[in-house]
């Protein structure tokens, strides 16, 4: 693979004839196809008066044309993909906070950012897909006309994406990244994967989110191969889009994992007729049980990866065999240089419990207007990723907690994935996310919220009986609530986070 440090590089080195986008019923787009449309949208915008370092929001639902407009938008100017289900104080946020030049939505939409547009003085854009062309092919509409300040193709250390860290306990941070930190990203997964022009992706992770972005969208154009876009994760329609597309790969948060196994029973035709070269999971971890069996279903290996906003994504990976995989570790480091600091800044020999740390050229410059949290997150050249974990002399990195969701009960600290895995165990329990609540002697208490498997009956009490059989008593979790659903994040994600107070778990 030759090296790329712009998004236009990395599309212009692909074999124009192959398949870069397809869709559901859709008509491919080639790779031809598709820088043709980067073109056109680089020269659209430009005679907009929108040039490079202009942020321009994208609101569409998950689609061909939401893949596609990312990277033809993102190579003019700084592409800010937002989620269509906010709401509208959260869009006048975001679009404020960005300093959004412009939106773009699909023609007719409806969304409630088309108010807070106006409002705000926000040019709005129109996306119209033309579908008949090539999945994602489209052109934007607007009477604005105007000079970019800055005209013609991105460079590489322009801003090519904006996102915002999902903001459980402050308000959320702007994390700019630069074309060369999402071109290394995607190389880096692209290599780990040892994706090859012939492979096929099966694409169902948000395009809002970094993971769906970047491994989703990115990786699979790096090397040149076809990414399947689905209109987002239905686990009723995964089994035949697999069918239609017959992909080689999937990426997917573990909660659609857990889903596609409870369906993979009465799909197993479709499963033998598409064998899968891997699995990958990413964005939380993956509870071990889980792993062993879809690899059992899927007759192929599962790799977990470990990534945030920050990194572009992938910062350790499990490699695919011949590679060792051990189950609850996150693997080796696949891109950035990952070490383990202490409090004090030193870091730490093998098997020592310390703050995950990373440096290298898919990591985010920095926070944009916020230098406390640039003056907490940098230091002595290392990013602090706020997770805590232990890497082994031959360099496997196991989380062991986030450190502000490391539950501190009386000074005793549980990490609440331990306590997942436990629970994991117990026959009744398909899914589970340990949380602190607020304790008014104890500061923090272990809670727990399990969703049943079909058919199994179990009593909370039953389950903490369970748990006290294999935990100290002070990890046991004093409430276990048993839920229909857990309440996830926009992305898919179970967020410990902020649970106990979504639950009206009080003290």
């Amino acid at each position: 693979m030759t090296h790329f440090i712009t998004l236009h590089d990395m599309l212009a080195q692909q074999a124009s004839a192959s398949t870069a986008m397809m869709s559901p019923g859709g008509v491919p787009l080639s790779y031809g196809g598709l820088n043709g449309l980067v073109a056109h949208t680089l020269s659209s915008l430009n005679a907009m008066g929108i040039g490079r370092g202009d942020r321009v929001a994208i609101v569409l639902p998950n689609c061909p044309e939401m893949a596609t407009a990312f990277v033809a938008v993102a190579s003019a100017c700084t592409a800010a993909p937002l989620n269509m289900a906010y709401r509208a104080d959260e869009f006048e946020f975001y679009l404020s906070d960005l300093k959004a030049k412009a939106l773009i939505v699909a023609v007719g939409s409806e969304t409630p950012a088309l108010a807070v547009a106006a409002k705000l003085g926000v040019a709005v854009i129109a996306l119209k897909a033309l579908p008949e062309q090539g999945a994602g092919q489209f052109e934007l509409v607007s009477a604005q006309q105007g000079q970019a300040a800055l005209p013609g193709p991105a460079q590489p250390d322009d801003v090519a994406l904006i996102l915002h860290t999902s903001g459980t306990t402050s308000r959320p941070k702007i994390v700019p990244l630069t074309h060369r930190n999402v071109c290394a990203s995607a190389r880096h997964i692209s290599h780990t994967l040892q994706l090859t022009p012939t492979d096929r992706e099966l694409h169902v992770m948000p395009l809002f989110h970094i993971h769906g972005l970047i491994a989703g969208v990115l990786a699979p154009m790096a090397v040149g191969s076809m990414v399947f876009c689905t209109p987002g994760f239905n686990a009723l329609k995964f089994f035949a889009w697999m069918k239609e597309c017959k992909p080689t790969w999937y990426t997917a948060v573990p909660t659609m994992h857990q889903t596609i196994l409870a369906r993979a029973g009465n799909n197993m035709d479709v499963i033998e007729a598409n064998p899968l070269r891997f699995i990958r999971s990413s964005s939380s971890s993956m509870p071990p049980q889980v792993i062993a069996e879809l690899e059992r279903v899927f007759k192929t290996p599962l790799i977990e990866s470990y990534g945030m906003t920050e990194a572009a994504h992938q910062m350790a990976s499990s490699p695919l065999p011949p590679g060792k995989r051990i189950p609850g570790s996150v693997g080796m480091a696949a891109g950035p240089e990952v070490a383990i600091m202490s409090e004090s800044g030193q870091l730490l020999p093998a098997d020592e419990v310390g703050e995950i740390v990373i440096r290298g050229e898919n990591v985010t410059p920095g926070y944009e207007n916020n230098d406390k949290a640039n003056a907490e997150a940098f230091t002595h050249g290392w990013f602090r990723t706020g997770d805590q974990g232990t890497m082994t002399a031959d360099g496997y990195l196991t989380l062991t907690g986030r450190l502000k969701e490391i539950i501190n009960r009386g000074g005793e600290k549980i990490s609440p994935r331990e306590v997942d895995e436990v629970l994991m165990d117990h026959p009744a329990v398909a899914q589970v996310v340990t949380f602190g609540m607020p304790h008014d002697k104890l500061g923090e208490e272990v809670a727990a919220a399990v969703v049943l498997r079909e058919g199994h009956t179990a009593t909370d009490r039953e389950i903490r009986e369970f748990v006290a059989t294999k935990l100290a008593d002070f990890k046991v979790p004093r409430k276990i609530l048993i839920m229909d659903e857990i309440p996830k994040g926009a992305t898919g994600k179970l967020q410990r986070i902020g649970l106990a107070q979504k639950l009206g778990l009080t003290s």
